[in-house]
């Protein structure tokens, strides 16, 4: 057996020696501590050709050309030298290669660690120069630098490389080892992610452990913690690489050698210890295995080429993989500094990873739900429970460690635990002790609690912790509470957050405190709590009590375990004051006035919210609108609104139908009952029930909550509307019976009778707040806000989660919706319940779920795509390929529909701005500045001599790009409506200015085509008067014609010839490629959408005011519905800020009627503001207001539906008629391209085509973000339909027809629609009828010969005779005159008779 082993000292995996490198050192380092060896510029690069080995010589000038060419993307570093000097080289391939960026993983391939071993060698210099010179060209490759810190040794043994030889396929040259005969096969550093380690002498991709504790030589399987996720990356590898999948590399020293799917774990192949992958996984962060290339370990270089092409995709897909499972950040919780060396743990997977230097970690997990902690010493461990991991991008997860240090009265605590760590038996583990050390002020007892050993004495008890209750009790005017909490953002600068959401009437600040580990974010899974205060000025308790709650939590995080387990796991959103204007005009002392209950417009804030039984018919006040703004963008499951004048806690309904005073239940009134009364069962004085006897001794609560309706009747109120309109439930806390008590008034007297200083508010106001509110409001926060059910609703194809999804309790008629990552909570009483979730596109899922007292029920949703095949047959026909900058860019729609993805596009593009009103001189230069400034991306035309202004933005501006949607924005038909144009310019510039410096923007603009008329009647705009909201001066042209009624696209309609204004703007409509069109008016603050014309009902009408909406909703103010303009009557309440044109105002011949009859494109008319022709100064908030929903159009033009029809050639079909649901149509364009704007929900889809055969096949195939469809006709028995074509034909037409799902925040969904000639005429084959109409062709045309034939015989005897005819004439001229009519007949007859005629027809022909 000894020969045998022998032979096994030669190959490719023996690993002999742990020797640490430089290399090891060198990496852990920062760049800036790695040794770099000066680089010579090459003069010049050459050329690869894939057919030499690079010496050391070779390598290091290619490998210095490379950076030369590439400095922005390439480093390259020596980590030290060889035995004989040579220079270890290491390519680092980043973006911005000269620094670290948090949040890349480092990843990293060496090879030649055996230098005999050449291929990786050679296969690595390749792999640089792909992902060089690819990037910024393949969106995949720059994608993988941007997002990974690539490290790339292409050989770690140069000196073995010399010795060895070309062509020496067995290693019996030398050159295996270095120029010192040791083994390289070594460690590297723990900062890397993920590796791969390349040999040759086979192909095969090995995973730890190379070896195991009995050391059995081979055949013993020794599986890692980690074992089925390297089994994963092996598989990666080998499914990518042609041979090496086979499992049988057929190499000639081992042809019987065989691995099942191209991979092995390492011992079971054959024991090795001291192996550097193993080495990696136990004492670093890194996960490696171990790939064999060839066969040949020094193959010749003619092979080089095909080894490339063989292993390029597996090296690839296999970095790819440094992106998979969890990552994420730890930081310490009271400053947010970055806690380096960290264990992650993840529950079940004995095998733990630390955080790097800035915090951050990276933990590969395959797709599933895990448990992960993060433990440090000195810190209470974080765990957060059920982390979904799908495919494909990791899920990120961040930990804030709070330091275990109690501040008690008089004393401190430190705590150090202990780290875990693994339970492997092959791991040298250290346990850290545990001592837990208490320093007294008044004692001098020191307490000792060891937890190993049980030599020590038994532990003594610390004293028993306290939290740090407010030491200051006063009233804050708005100066001293805007100090206030900025104080308090800027001490805990990691758990706060200060916003705000909006101004007062009087220009304040209205303030919202976020108090969370990660304060900024909604994280997935974590419920969103809020409190709003002092929405009336004068009930200012609840202000006070908001400022002291902010300096409980942050005093007390990281110290008390209550405050900081909710501070972890919920995020608090806390609004001191709703109403600071009121409050500074609130008087001291005021027990139950009104001075200051209202806001500075003397409006009821609590009374101005839209209303479910009333019309709210006051306009909508500033603050109203920033709270309804900020409900709608956070999805808040719980809220208490915080008032005074009582002691009671109010749920909804707050009103009812009749007005009255009755009980007015809602869907959820057992669990608004319950929450209401858990938090008066904590305050003997409120769940008493008669809290004010002084002020109200007949007023009387039962358990101290009451129905709001119950106690009297409010419409217009806050709680409603959060629970109507959003996922939130609220109530209403009255927290005093005295609205604006005097401060300390009843701090040391406890009287509870007199005045103003009531028992309620002795508990309330002063030092026993602590016993009161604070712990009612962390109950509160913490219990009621983790109850009922919540989970992801996700889709069980790829994991995603689906936004908007409707969770629905059977037998409660109140549904709420899932948040933007797919999670959702549903607050619920203890009970069993059926709950379904249901989402656009997918199909409904059913459960049961029970809900007990004690917490959450997780019910997770996995819903199918719905598919329009039934039995899930897999789609025929053509499948057209996604490439990845087109799933990137689905990717981007998403983000931007959902969340605050547009607002932060917004945010991270606001400029500064100088506006003005520009006539038509100054507008047509500022048009032409942008052309000369943005040549790349934009063109100028005029549409209509010299007047009307097109401009074009696009990557391809007058160029036809018929796949692009193309979208029409226009403004000033009526030229004393002056914003339109203002905002339509900037806008422009906007765009331009932001083009390659915005991702976002430069790709909306890249695959966008953008038309922007800003004035389509200059010469009215020069007729208006500024600074006039109602003048009607400019509204029409020179010819004093209204432009939007002249827009007629049947002659008979039209009385007189169109204006120049009107014809120029039709013929750009008539060219039918416009997928959507936007136009500004002033006068009101609403969007319309077609018809203006009186009609009965509107084809597609859900998709036309959907459009719309998406306007009015992304508009801070249109979307309330209260347009407030009082100049032009306009004041009532329109619902969600939209309606149909011809409400408004309705009237024949308008540009949107025409757009939508004549051009087959939907436009709405947005009316943005009450004021035409408003001062310049205004400009700037107009601008604000409307530069987010412009954006969304440009957002909402790339969904709905597009596609492509074609014939089974693949010639497209241009001019095809694609019907929607039956009525709308548009047209395929040039390339057989379509594209059509549709609401969410299901539609179906007709394509009609000339000339092909009617059957189908169908099938569904969901890729990324969006769904395709793809369609393929041939020939079956279907019916046709048959349509009378011009001149009385019949023309046989083509019908598609299929359903066709669209989402509110996906891209379009893609069709291909392929046509198959008609093979049967009028029921028959059509060769048949081809051959049949053959021959009656040629039967006619022989008959026609013969015919033609005869009569050309004919022909010439009549020319003959008529030729003697005149030739006789004069002999004829007298027999003519004399004789009689049957003569001349007769001699006429005789002479045209043909042979034919008998005697008879003579007869006749002379009688006629």
């Amino acid at each position: 057996m000894v020969h045998v082993w022998e032979r096994l000292l030669t190959r490719p995996k023996l690993r002999v020696s742990l020797l640490l490198l430089a290399f090891l050192l060198s990496l852990v380092v920062s760049p800036g501590d790695t040794r770099t060896r000066s680089v010579n510029p090459s003069t010049e690069e050459t050329v690869e050709t894939y057919n030499k080995y690079y010496n050391y010589v070779d390598l290091t000038m290619r490998l210095q050309s490379l950076v030369e060419k590439y400095p922005h993307l390439a480093n390259l570093s020596s980590v030290g030298e060889s035995v004989d000097g040579r220079e270890l080289w290491v390519m680092r391939i980043t973006k911005d290669p000269s620094r670290d960026t948090p949040g890349r993983p480092k990843f990293k391939y060496v090879g030649n660690m055996h230098g005999d071993e050449t291929v990786s060698r050679q296969v690595l210099v390749y792999l640089v120069e792909y992902l060089l010179a690819e990037y910024g060209e393949e969106p995949r490759i720059t994608e993988l630098v941007d997002t990974t810190d690539i490290y790339i040794m292409p050989s770690m043994n140069p000196d073995g490389f010399e010795k060895s030889k070309e062509g020496d396929c067995d290693g019996q040259n030398g050159g295996r080892n270095n120029a010192l005969n040791m083994d390289l096969n070594r460690s590297f550093p723990d900062q890397f992610v993920l590796s791969g380690n390349l040999h040759g002498g086979t192909v095969v991709a090995s995973y730890p452990f190379d070896d195991s504790a009995t050391h059995q030589r081979q055949g013993h399987y020794s599986s890692a913690e980690d074992d089925v996720l390297f089994r994963y990356l092996a598989l990666v590898y080998s499914k990518n690489h042609h041979v090496m999948k086979t499992g049988e590399p057929n190499c000639p020293d081992s042809p019987t050698e065989k691995f099942k799917d191209g991979i092995t774990n390492g011992a079971q192949w054959y024991d090795v210890p001291g192996g550097m992958q193993d080495y990696n996984y136990l004492y670093g962060n890194c996960l490696e295995i171990t790939m064999e290339l060839s066969c040949c370990k020094y193959p010749p270089s003619s092979e080089l080429q095909q080894e490339w092409d063989l292993n390029r995709e597996s090296l690839l897909a296999y970095i790819a993989q440094v992106h998979i499972g969890v990552r994420g950040f730890v930081k310490e919780a009271i400053n947010g500094t970055a806690l380096a060396n960290v264990s992650i743990v993840v529950a079940s997977i004995r095998h733990n990873l630390t955080t790097g230097e800035y915090g951050e970690y990276y933990r590969l997990l395959l797709p599933g739900t895990y448990n992960i902690t993060a433990v440090a010493p000195g810190f209470t461990p974080m765990t957060v429970n059920s982390v979904q991991v799908v495919e494909g991008k990791a899920t990120e997860l961040n930990f804030t460690l709070a330091p275990v240090v109690t501040k008690a009265a008089g004393s401190i605590t430190v705590t150090e635990n202990s780290m875990p760590s693994t339970n492997d038996s092959n791991i040298s583990t250290t346990t850290t002790t545990t001592t837990t050390t208490t320093i007294s002020s008044d004692s001098t007892k020191t307490w000792l609690v060891p937890s190993k050993g049980g030599n020590s004495s038994p532990a003594v008890r610390p004293p028993e912790h306290q939290p740090i209750q407010p030491q200051e009790f006063r009233h804050h005017n708005y100066a001293d509470m805007e100090l206030f909490l900025r104080k308090y953002s800027s001490e805990f600068p990691s758990i706060t957050n200060l916003y705000k959401i909006g101004r007062s009437v009087e220009g304040r600040e209205l303030y919202v405190m976020a108090i969370s580990d990660n304060p900024t974010v909604h994280e997935h899974g974590e419920p969103e709590f809020k409190y709003v205060a002092n929405m009336h000025g004068n009930e200012v308790v609840s202000r006070e009590l908001m400022l002291n709650l902010i300096e409980y939590l942050c005093s007390n995080y990281g110290t008390d375990p209550e405050v900081t387990q909710l501070v972890n796991s919920t995020r608090i959103h806390i609004m001191p004051s709703m109403n600071p204007d009121g409050y500074e005009v609130a008087i001291e002392g005021d027990e139950q006035g009104y001075s200051g209950r209202n806001n500075s417009n003397n409006f009821d804030l609590n009374r101005n919210f839209p209303d479910q039984f009333v019309t709210i018919t006051e306009p909508r006040q500033p603050e109203t609108i920033a709270v309804i703004n900020w409900l709608k963008s956070i999805p808040f499951i719980l809220s208490a609104n915080l008032h005074g004048g009582s002691l009671v806690v109010n749920y909804p309904y707050d009103d009812d139908k009749k007005g009255t005073s009755e009980y007015s239940p809602s869907p959820d009134d057992k669990v608004f009952q319950q929450i209401s009364r858990a938090y008066s069962q904590e305050n003997p004085l409120m769940h008493n029930g008669h809290p004010c006897v002084t002020l109200y001794p007949f007023e009387y609560f039962e358990d101290g909550i009451t129905n709001g309706a119950h106690w009297y009747n409010v419409p217009g109120g806050m709680q409603d509307w959060n629970y109507l309109n959003t996922n939130c439930f609220e109530v209403t806390i009255e927290l005093g019976c005295v609205k604006y008590p005097w401060p300390g008034s009843c701090q040391n007297t406890g009287n509870k009778t007199d005045g103003p200083c009531l028992s309620s508010y002795t508990r309330l106001t002063h030092f026993n707040i602590a016993q009161s509110f604070l712990p009612l409001s962390l109950s509160f926060a913490s219990t009621h806000v983790h109850v009922g059910v919540k989970g992801t609703v996700s889709d069980l194809t790829d994991g995603t989660g689906i936004p908007n999804a409707t969770i629905n309790v059977e037998g409660i008629d109140h549904n709420i919706t899932s948040a933007r990552t797919g999670d959702f909570w549903r607050l619920l009483s203890p009970g069993t319940y059926s709950i379904t979730a249901s989402a656009d596109g997918y199909k409904s899922v059913r459960t049961y779920a029970t809900v007990s007292k004690g917490g959450a029920e997780v019910v997770d949703f996995r819903l199918t795509r719905i598919h329009s095949d039934s039995k899930g047959q897999s789609p025929k026909g053509p499948q057209p390929t996604q490439n990845p900058s087109e799933k990137k860019f689905q990717s981007l729609i998403k983000e931007l529909s959902l969340g605050q993805g547009l607002e932060e596009l917004v945010r991270s593009t606001a400029s500064d701005n100088s506006f003005r009103y520009r006539g038509y001189k100054e507008l047509s230069g500022s048009l032409r500045g942008l052309t000369l400034n943005f040549p790349k991306i934009t063109s100028l035309q005029s549409v209509e001599f010299r007047t009307i202004w097109a401009l074009e933005i696009s990557n391809k501006p007058g160029q036809t790009e018929p796949s692009e949607p193309k979208i029409r924005f226009e403004a000033g038909i009526h030229g004393n409506a002056a914003v339109g144009p203002e905002l339509l310019l900037e806008f422009a510039a906007f765009l331009c200015i932001n083009y390659g410096k915005n991702p976002a923007i430069s790709r909306l603009i890249n695959e966008t085509r953008i038309v922007i008329v800003p004035s389509i009647n200059p010469d009215g705009r020069e007729q208006a008067i500024g600074k006039q909201c109602t003048s009607t001066q400019g509204l029409t042209n020179a010819h004093g014609k209204d432009l939007d009624t002249d827009f007629f696209g049947n002659a008979s309609q039209r009385v007189v010839e169109a204006q120049p204004e009107s014809r120029a703007m039709m013929d750009m409509i008539l060219d039918k490629s416009y997928t959507l069109s936007v136009a500004l008016d002033g006068g009101s603050l609403v969007a319309t959408y077609p018809y203006d014309k009186p009609v009965q009902s509107v084809e597609n009408e859900g998709t036309l005011k959907y459009l719309a909406s998406v306007y009015a909703n992304n508009h801070p103010k249109m979307h309330l519905g209260d347009t407030g303009c009082s100049n032009n009557g306009q004041m009532g309440n329109i619902p969600d800020g939209v309606m149909r044109a011809a409400e408004r105002q309705s009237h024949m011949g308008s540009m949107k009627d025409f757009s939508m009859d004549f051009g087959h494109c939907p436009e709405i008319t947005v009316y943005s503001g009450c004021c035409l022709f408003p001062p310049a100064e205004q400009l700037a908030t107009l601008w604000a207001e409307n530069k987010k929903p412009l954006l969304s159009m440009l957002v909402e033009v790339h969904k709905g539906v597009r596609g492509v029809v074609r014939d089974k050639s693949g010639k497209p079909i241009v001019g095809a008629i694609i019907v929607l649901n039956g009525g709308v149509r548009v047209f395929t364009t040039e390339g057989g391209y379509f594209h059509a704007l549709l609401a969410p929900g299901n539609h179906n889809i007709e394509a009609v085509a000339d000339g092909y055969q009617q059957q189908r096949q169908e099938g569904l195939k969901s890729r990324g973000s969006t769904t395709e469809r793809y369609v393929c006709w041939n020939s079956g028995t279907v019916k046709p339909w048959i349509i009378r074509g011009p001149g009385g034909f019949d023309t046989l037409t083509e019908v598609f027809s299929s359903p066709v799902v669209v989402s509110s925040y996906e891209a379009a969904t893609s069709l291909i629609i392929e046509f198959d000639m008609d093979n049967n005429i009028f029921g028959l084959p059509r060769e048949f009828v081809v051959a049949s109409a053959a021959a009656s062709m040629t039967a006619l045309v022989v008959t026609a010969c013969i015919i033609w034939c005869v009569c050309a015989a004919k022909s010439n005897r009549q020319k003959d005779g008529f030729h003697r005819l005149r030739q006789h004439r004069d002999d004829y001229d007298d027999e003519i005159r004399l004789t009689s009519m049957g003569s001349k007949k007769s001699l006429l007859a005789h002479e045209f008779q043909d042979e034919s005629e008998s005697e008879e027809d003579t007869l006749y022909a002379n009688k006629i």
